[in-house]
């Protein structure tokens, strides 16, 4: 009876490291898995990154490109008074005349 019950405690311990085992190696796959994950979220962070440089970039561009209208804008501003101007002199000698 004795030796029964030392060799059902060495099969009680063997199966606890068995099971210990097998715990071990799930816990390595899942480590790996995260690793994975972690990994796949980085590149994601550094291409989002780079995006939102790329908009910074045109944000830039569309600024540039606003203040260029502006001062054509006020180009055609200003010759708009010119003609005006002129407009009103020939105006006036047609009125003279």
């Amino acid at each position: 009876m004795e030796d029964a019950l030392k060799r059902l405690d060495k099969l009680t311990q063997e199966e606890a490291r068995m099971a210990t085992a097998q715990n071990l190696k799930v816990t390595h796959s899942v480590d790996k898995g995260v690793r994975e994950v972690v990994d796949t979220v980085v590149a994601i962070d550094d291409r989002v990154a780079r995006v939102d440089d790329r908009v910074v970039a045109v944000n830039d561009r569309v600024s540039s490109v606003d203040n260029t209208v502006k001062g054509v804008d006020d180009r055609v501003k200003d010759v708009d008074d010119r003609v005006k101007v002129v407009d009103d002199k020939v105006a006036e000698v047609i009125a003279g005349a």
